[in-house]
């Protein structure tokens, strides 16, 4: 066991596999040891941005859709983790800086964008748990 899933081993024990019940426990870990509001950006693009950033779609109107879209190259302030969704991930609600627009997110698609924050290993983690489990 690599450090991750040892840190994930002890959130869920055993039985760790991907699944409703264990994204609300996941949840229930997180909001007892996240201290909110954390500043966050996207781990990679977000699913509507993919045909522009590797797709070779329309970057004007790219650059139109990211000012009333989410974008994994915005800061957000994470303000509050929502129950999971059909995908069995954790929503967030956060507040781009930028403009003050509110959005929610998959928590899986995001992460501390600093590494010494003391929130890094555990948005890390559940991304980590959230993919490969």
């Amino acid at each position: 066991m690599d450090d991750d899933d040892k840190r994930i081993h002890v959130i869920l024990g055993d039985d760790n596999e991907r699944t409703m019940q264990n994204s609300s426990r996941y949840r229930s870990y997180l909001l007892k040891n996240l201290s909110l509001p954390i500043i966050v950006t996207g781990t990679e693009d977000f699913p509507w941005e993919e045909p522009y950033v590797i797709g070779g779609w329309d970057q004007r109107e790219y650059e139109k859709l990211k000012k009333t879209n989410p974008s994994y190259r915005d800061t957000f302030e994470l303000q509050a983790l929502g129950p999971p969704n059909e995908h069995e991930d954790i929503i967030a609600r956060v507040k781009r800086l930028s403009d003050g627009r509110v959005f929610e997110i998959e928590l899986s698609w995001l992460c501390c964008d600093d590494k010494q924050c003391d929130s890094y290993v555990l948005l890390d983690d559940y991304g980590v748990w959230h993919t490969n489990y």
